[in-house]
């Protein structure tokens, strides 16, 4: 995964155990991993590996990359939210390739940071 804006370049592994998103961005295994809407989580601050620490930066049009088995995708950032930890309506799939990136709300841990970018050629 790419974020240039935020010159974030980081490896994705399956699932969001506390092992997993000490090294790498999880992927929720509930959801895609290549079309539909692929969700992804990270640490944001507190941790070794903190992938996810500037991800409040992001703007609407920011771009963001994926790779999965050799496939780069280029996102657009389209959506930016605030969400309570037991909405899970964002781990729902989309007709519409996207990628939504969830972390930690500094402060408030019954929050949760939503940016969702949908693909563009």
């Amino acid at each position: 995964m790419e974020i240039p804006k935020i010159d974030l370049v980081a490896n994705v592994s399956e699932g969001t155990s506390s092992e997993v998103l000490n090294q790498y961005i999880g992927h929720f295994e509930e959801t895609q991993k290549q079309n539909g809407n692929i969700v992804l989580a990270a640490h944001n601050r507190g941790y070794d590996v903190n992938y996810f620490q500037r991800l409040k930066e992001l703007e609407i049009g920011d771009i963001v990359f994926y790779t999965y088995l050799g496939n780069k995708r280029k996102y657009v950032v389209n959506e930016k939210n605030i969400i309570k930890d037991t909405d899970v309506n964002i781990l729902e799939n989309t007709k519409d390739n996207r990628i939504t990136l969830i972390t930690c709300v500094e402060n408030m841990p019954e929050l949760r940071r939503c940016i969702k970018a949908i693909e563009v050629n």
